[in-house]
């Protein structure tokens, strides 16, 4: 039997040292990220459970799935929270109370209030610091109640 010794020199054992420590770091990171991510996904998995009973709590007869909530609206209520109050949000809610129609055609109609439920239960869900002047914002609103008549 021979036995077989292994030197490295100083330059091999560098590399490998740099290497292993670059993978390490590699793994740190990742690890905090994937730590990060999952922490938001509870929270929106939360938040989005949260939303689909203030639904079924408001008469809705089907509620989407908490998971499919989750990942429309985030932990944040994504683009429903991102300034509901402001003016260019307001005036895209105003051209979709129209008749559909195009140029000097549109004119606005009068819509049934349940179309704001949904809005005002994200909003009460994500962002409850808009909820207030949001529900003066609709309240100001001619809507019809089509569930009373």
């Amino acid at each position: 039997m021979s036995t077989v010794t292994e030197q490295q020199s100083p330059r091999q054992r560098s590399v490998i040292y740099v290497v292993v420590t670059v993978v390490l770091v590699i793994l740190a990171v990742w690890a905090v990220v994937a730590f990060s991510a999952a922490r938001e996904s509870q929270r929106a998995e939360e938040k989005a459970t949260e939303l689909v009973q203030v639904l079924k709590d408001a008469g809705a007869t089907a509620a989407p799935a908490p998971e499919v909530v989750a990942r429309v609206l985030g932990d944040d209520g994504g683009s429903v929270c991102a300034n509901p109050n402001r003016a260019l949000s307001r005036s895209t809610l105003y051209a979709l109370l129209t008749n559909g129609a195009s140029g000097p055609g549109i004119r606005p109609v009068l819509v049934d209030n349940a179309l704001f439920r949904g809005q005002l239960a994200i909003i009460k869900v994500y962002c409850p610091d808009e909820l207030k002047e949001f529900q003066q914002f609709v309240d100001s609103l001619e809507t019809t109640d089509s569930a009373n008549g």
